[in-house]
């Protein structure tokens, strides 16, 4: 067997060296010198069986490229196969990304309970017995899920080549090192190398793969920028440990769209799939309260209505604050001052603070129209009544714009059994046969006239 071969390259400008050393002499840069492989060691753990088949790829006329829908693994699970795009590719790597106890291991562990395909759930942080506590509460039965505590990953090949699964999950990429590597797990070098020999599983034996990966305190992925560049996927885990709702997200899907949300509710046995999500982020309070407002947004295929609260003060100091969850802050400065400067409201001296409940977060900007009737309700404090939602965009001028996909905001309305709902006047709406009343309105003077006058 051939010894592996090692250098040492910058991670900035790519300068080689020795060994390691603190600063780039090149480029001048600190710790960005990482150890990488250079000539590796010829055998292949998953290679040696009998039953896996490599093949060399060969290159194809485009014309002659099969365009059919690449075949999807169903996992049981109706909001992760939503974000997934329909389904596990096989031969794919998805990332699950996510802060600590938010509950990527209990996401995974639930969907390799509940598949009836050759599972092996491979955990490098926990033990057989608490991976056992957690599953009897979950699926007790589940006769065709194998557990392995492992972290090095020519280990995990051999029992991969005794078992031959049909699905592999890895908890987590970052405890995982390899015999390559001299480093220790969860390096810069180690992240990767054990990312790479993982692709090659998966591409080379169509087997797909999922990898929990641990986040940094900015919310990144730990580990290199690279490792979102290899995976096929990347998901996002989101939500606070202090509530029992928890969001799927994402980031990146070569096979699919990354505008799709799903939702999970955090129970004693397990994430419960939420079908109606609408009713989850809106409130049940039957008093009115001013500073609240009610708006349809679509993220990806699925319409959504959220609840948005503002709270309009005096400011105390000098400076007044400008504060938003969920949303995005700029944005609230330039709605508050197309109020200043367009609907002559003074709010320049005021503090403003605006939440998007549910912790959740939202980028449409068909959410504009609630968030300034949240805020005028709360400056004027008159509330709004609570059957009455929003869907429009606002411009720099002032006026109404139209979104997109109004009528399925609409239709989501009536289900849930909204009276009013204030669009643009520019939107194209031909529903027929619908209980809710449609307001056309194109300046924002229309809707402070209907609401607060």
């Amino acid at each position: 067997m051939a010894k592996t071969k090692t250098a040492f390259f910058c991670q900035n400008c790519g300068t080689q060296y020795a060994k390691w050393v603190g600063q780039c002499g090149a480029c001048k840069e600190w710790n960005t010198i990482v150890e990488e492989v250079i000539q590796k060691e010829k055998d292949i753990p998953w290679q040696n069986s009998n039953d896996v088949k490599t093949t060399s790829s060969k290159p194809v006329l485009v014309g002659q490229i099969n365009a059919s829908s690449e075949f999807r693994l169903d996992i049981y699970d109706k909001e992760f196969n939503r974000v997934l795009g329909g389904g596990l590719v096989p031969g794919s790597l998805v990332l699950l990304g996510g802060e600590p106890g938010i509950g990527k291991s209990t996401l995974l562990l639930q969907i390799a309970l509940r598949l009836n395909l050759r599972t092996l759930y491979v955990s490098g942080e926990e033990s057989l017995k608490q991976i056992k506590m957690r599953a009897e509460r979950i699926h007790p039965n589940n006769q065709t899920c194998y557990i392995l505590t492992e972290t090095k990953t020519q280990n995990i090949f051999k029992q991969i080549n005794d078992i031959t699964p049909d699905i592999v999950v890895i908890d987590s990429i970052q405890t995982l090192h390899s015999d390559y590597i001299e480093s220790s797990a969860g390096s810069i070098s180690q992240v990767r190398e054990c990312t790479a020999e993982l692709i090659r599983f998966a591409k080379e034996t169509n087997t797909p793969v999922i990898l929990i990966g641990h986040i940094t305190k900015d919310g990144n992925i730990a580990g290199p920028k690279i490792l979102e560049h290899m995976v096929d996927t990347v998901l996002q885990f989101e939500g606070d440990r202090n509530y029992v709702y928890r969001i799927l997200r994402a980031l990146k899907n070569r096979f699919g769209s990354t505008a799709e949300l799903g939702i999970y509710e955090m129970q004693g046995d397990g994430l419960r799939e939420v079908s109606n999500p609408s009713e989850v982020l809106l409130s049940k309070s039957d008093s009115g309260l001013s500073g609240t407002a009610i708006a349809s947004t679509i993220e990806g295929m699925r319409p959504l209505m959220i609840e948005i609260q503002a709270l309009v003060s005096t400011a105390v100091y000098g400076t007044p604050q400008r504060s938003a969850t969920g949303y995005n802050a700029k944005r609230l400065n330039m709605l508050l001052a197309v109020l200043e400067k367009r609907a002559g409201f003074r709010l320049g001296a005021k503090d403003v603070f605006l939440n998007i409940t549910g912790g959740i977060s939202v980028d449409d900007p068909a959410i504009d129209l609630a968030v300034v009737a949240a805020i005028l309700s709360s400056n004027s404090d008159v509330p709004i009544e609570k059957n009455v939602c929003f869907a429009a965009e606002i411009g720099l001028a002032g006026e109404i714009r139209p979104v997109q996909r109004v009528e399925q905001r609409i239709l989501e309305a009536d289900k849930l059994g909204f009276l009013k709902v204030f669009v643009s006047k520019n939107n194209k709406i031909a529903l027929k046969n619908t209980k809710i009343d449609i307001v056309l309105v194109s300046k924002i003077e229309d809707v402070v006239n209907d609401l607060f006058l």
